[in-house]
């Protein structure tokens, strides 16, 4: 299924998607094999990565290569990158792996700021910095794609850390997309609205729970995976060569409807109580 594209607009480019084993980085690996790409995901849990890849193999009958990697560590970082590019050359970074959960900022202890600054700011670092470190050493072209989040464009109550760290992908987007440029790099971002998932609909709802519209998208639904897989299809593709630098917002118009205060305005006034509710819907959470 090409949905308007050539179904060969990535064939002989090889990407890696961290985070790709679940979620929207797993819809974004299956969009890149539709459209011809060689595909390596990358997480710490094997058992997931493997499951998503023999997944894809019998949907398209093609080899997933899988690397088993914490990207919180510079080092690990550094060893899987090694591994791949030993193997052929990366024309394709996707940032992709994050962690987020709601809670009140004044209540934050250091290792939950660090959970969430280690894996989306520092391991986005990391990856971005290997694999632009090896294209410039080999010569050779290459396209960072990183989701973020509204937060990152205007902040966000009660995300803070994700908040802080997605504005510092969003900063690094910028300054590499000048500094490597002359080297054919391209730096490129994507800030998603509400496009729901298991996990994050865990996490960042305030009933735990899916399907609940917010009223606060001018589209009145949420968005498809499919539709932000076809966005960032699209901008690692050379059809997208002179767009770089960029975060571009799909969210279905919330981030102008609403701005900061979209999705929290009834939190702003929740009690204490409320937040304990909230956090016991958590996943691990055992009622305290």
């Amino acid at each position: 299924m090409t949905r308007g594209f050539e179904n060969d607009l990535l064939s002989g480019k090889r990407a890696l998607i961290t985070g790709g084993g679940t979620g929207l980085g797993k819809a974004i690996g299956r969009r890149y094999l539709e459209l011809g790409a060689d595909l390596i995901i990358c997480g710490r849990r094997l058992e997931v990565l493997d499951a998503t890849a023999r997944e894809f193999a019998e949907a398209f009958g093609r080899r997933i290569d899988v690397r088993q990697c914490d990207i919180r560590s510079a080092d690990a970082v550094e060893a899987m990158m090694d591994s791949v590019c030993a193997a052929a050359p990366l024309d394709i970074l996707v940032n992709n792996a994050a962690g987020n959960f709601l809670a009140q900022s004044h209540r934050l202890s250091s290792r939950a700021v660090d959970a969430v600054l280690n894996t989306c700011l520092h391991g986005s670092a990391y990856c971005t910095i290997a694999a632009g470190r090896r294209w410039i050493e080999a010569r050779r072209p290459g396209v960072v794609l990183s989701i973020l989040t509204l937060s990152a464009l205007h902040g966000a109550a009660f995300t803070l850390p994700s908040a802080m760290a997605k504005a510092g992908i969003d900063a690094m987007t910028k300054s590499l997309a000048v500094e490597w440029g002359p080297r054919g790099i391209r730096l490129v971002a994507v800030a998603p609205g509400n496009f729901p998932t298991e996990g994050a609909n865990a996490r960042l709802t305030p009933t735990g729970g899916a399907g609940q519209v917010d009223a606060g998208v001018p589209l009145r639904r949420d968005g498809t995976h499919d539709e932000l897989a076809d966005l960032c299809a699209f901008l690692a593709s050379d059809l997208a060569g002179y767009i770089t630098g960029e975060t571009v917002v799909i969210d279905g118009g919330k981030r102008w409807l609403a701005g900061a205060r979209a999705g929290v305005s009834a939190m702003l006034d929740w009690t204490d109580d409320d937040w304990v509710r909230q956090r016991a819907t958590m996943p691990g959470a055992k009622g305290k």
